[in-house]
């Protein structure tokens, strides 16, 4: 999910040693006016072992002379058609968007992963889901790949309706687009949840998007009575930094 911010100085940090694929672009087209979906052939795609939810990170040509490195979530996956979808959001001149607009069949990317933290738990008794523009890949696919009776709330704070996307699901589903504004740092999200009804039973509360209102809605989420350990939450960015996710686990 690759955020506009002013660029700043940053020593790549070591990963995890994950897989490396070869995406060879298929076609690319626009699912609302701001975000793009690439759909990519993917060779030995059943060695691709992920969950809803994660991410592969991708290493894109910065003419800036950055690392270029950039983590997407997987969008959706046909194994029958050895595809793999990502959607990218289309804000700003950095080299994820850049990527999207410029991309056409044929063109190949190296990626590394899959990897993330923000996975479907499927012991849970119910699910809480909540993040921004660029956490919609992320939130719409794990609703659409829910088991049959799953029962799920999402929450998904957006610019305007322009963002709004129709999905299927076979789980009990309700989801709310929440008009906030301009990006960034804000209590949108907290004023919501402090209105919400939590149901009985042990939920799970994954939580995306901006990282320091990631942080501080797991936050409140404990001091309702949330147990750290079901509570999946990932900075997807933040003002200040291109590229990369945080771990929010304080």
């Amino acid at each position: 999910m690759d955020q506009v911010s002013p660029p700043v100085t940053e020593t790549p940090r070591r990963g995890p040693n994950l897989p490396s694929w070869t995406l060879t672009v298929l076609e690319s087209f626009d699912v609302t006016p701001k975000m793009r979906r690439i759909v990519f052939s993917v060779e030995n795609i059943d060695r691709f072992e992920y969950k809803p939810g994660q991410d592969i990170v991708f290493f894109l040509n910065d003419p800036a002379g950055g690392h270029g490195r950039r983590h997407y979530t997987v969008r959706a996956v046909d194994r029958d058609a050895n595809t793999l979808s990502v959607d990218f959001v289309l804000h700003g001149n950095s080299v994820g968007p850049n990527f999207a607009r410029s991309v056409k069949p044929g063109d190949q990317v190296e990626v590394k992963g899959p990897r993330g933290r923000v996975v479907f738990r499927p012991d849970a008794d119910w699910h809480l889901l909540t993040g921004d523009e660029t956490c919609i890949p992320g939130i719409l696919h794990i609703l659409e790949t829910l088991p049959t009776g799953a029962r799920a709330m999402a929450f998904i704070e957006i610019e305007d309706d322009s963002w709004k996307q129709d999905f299927e699901t076979q789980g009990e589903v309700t989801i709310e687009w929440i008009a906030r504004g301009k990006a960034g740092p804000s209590s949108v999200m907290i004023d919501r949840l402090s209105t919400l009804a939590l149901p009985d039973g042990h939920g799970q509360a994954l939580i995306i998007g901006e990282t320091s209102n990631v942080r501080a809605q797991r936050h409140y989420l404990i001091e309702r009575g949330f147990s750290r350990d079901r509570i999946a939450s990932e900075g997807y960015w933040r003002p200040g930094r291109n590229g990369g996710h945080d771990h929010v686990d304080d």
